[in-house]
């Protein structure tokens, strides 16, 4: 039997209170502005091992308490439902806890270091998974219309997931930049949502063959505890996990992608998305331009032009948020969008958005490419 939720309110509480945990909060406030149909929520609680960081959280956005201990947390009969955005290398066991607590979890991308650990989350709850960016309209559109059969059969597809976050050399050596804590660096960071996206929009991987690299082998350590991407003044420490990945993936369907994906890209500020090519069309998207899909089309096959549609209130969630066509949406609707989600499984006993099997089959990707770079040969997914 799924957990209760409190008639009128679903209590929540955020474990981990840095930029995410900010970015779930505020979703959390946003969401019954947005849409109706979902449970409303209290704040019940926030935990943050920073000392003052909780409790700053709770006087700021209105949580009813605060602690340094996210295990305060999972006997607490007020908390029905848990944000977890802590970093990677906690995710298995804080999720593994909430979850055999009997509290529905919405967890950030990767869910652990690997395909072990998302696996290692087992409950009888609802849990939705970070991958925003499938949330965003335009995908939701593109997914439509390759489906509709509007560009013909899926030939092949570019897919990129480029920034430069970690681009300078004095960027502070993190626990993103460690193995045991950070994982297969930026494949854990933005390789998993590029999988999530190719697997949305095109279905599963069949193979794969990958390579990788570190192109700054060394980084200065913090001087305190890191919020986001600082410079480092400490001595300079190795650099564990990887820089760059680049992948060719054999879809189910016979399909061809390409996935690139890079922390250090000078000049790429988060440009991420997606080039589709089929039998008779093609379709193209940008993050930065998120509200734009580029659509060929039309029966000539040559020298097609290439139309920007903006999306449409019809179009996924967007007349959530905007009444007509060209109004720009941002990053935090898309997690408002996410919310909803969370709280629509809840309500319903089903899942609406990314879930747990999502994440699996992301992390078992990654898993294999992180196999494959090391042996430079192709390897087969199971799928299973």
């Amino acid at each position: 039997m799924l957990p209760r939720v409190t008639e009128g309110s679903l209590g929540v509480a955020v474990v981990g209170f840095g930029w995410m945990g900010r970015v779930h909060t505020q979703a959390y406030a946003r969401v019954a502005h947005h849409f109706a149909d979902v449970p409303g929520v209290r704040l019940v609680s926030v935990a943050d091992d920073v000392p003052g960081r909780a409790q700053a959280a709770a006087n700021r956005y209105g949580f009813g308490k605060s602690t340094e201990t996210w295990r305060d947390l999972v006997d607490d009969p007020e908390v029905e439902a848990v944000s977890i955005t802590v970093p990677n290398f906690l995710h298995r066991e804080i999720g593994a806890a909430f979850a055999e607590a009997g509290k529905h979890i919405w967890i950030e991308k990767p869910v652990g270091l690997s395909a072990d650990d998302a696996r290692a989350i087992v409950g009888d709850v609802q849990v939705t998974v970070g991958f925003n960016y499938r949330n965003a309209p335009a995908v939701e559109r593109a997914k439509d219309i390759i489906a509709s059969g509007e560009i013909g059969d899926v030939t092949h597809a570019r897919f990129r997931f480029l920034s430069d976050y970690a681009a300078h050399p004095d960027g502070a050596l993190s626990w993103r930049f460690e193995r045991a804590r950070g994982g297969n660096g930026v494949l854990g960071d933005l390789g998993a949502h590029g999988v999530d996206l190719v697997r949305y929009l095109l279905g599963e991987i069949d193979s794969l063959v990958a390579d990788t690299a570190i192109f700054i082998p060394e980084r200065p350590r913090p001087a305190r505890a890191t919020a986001g991407h600082e410079r480092g003044s400490g001595e300079p420490g190795p650099v564990e996990n990887e820089d760059y990945f680049g992948s060719l993936l054999r879809m189910a369907n016979g399909a061809r992608v390409t996935l690139d994906c890079s922390r250090v890209a000078v000049g790429e500020q988060n440009s991420y998305g997606f080039e589709i090519h089929g039998t008779k069309g093609a379709l193209y998207w940008d993050f930065r331009r998120m509200g734009e899909l580029g659509v060929a089309g039309g029966g000539d096959y040559q020298d097609e032009a290439v139309k920007v549609r903006f999306v449409l209130p019809g179009d996924g969630d967007f007349g959530a948020f905007q009444p007509g066509a060209g109004i720009p949406m941002g990053y935090d609707d898309l997690k408002v969008i996410e919310a909803a989600r969370f709280l629509r499984s809840i309500a319903e006993g089903k899942p609406y958005g990314a879930t747990l099997k999502d994440a699996i089959r992301s992390a078992e990707a990654l898993d294999a490419m992180e196999r494959s770079a090391q042996t430079g040969a192709w390897v087969k997914l199971q799928n299973k």
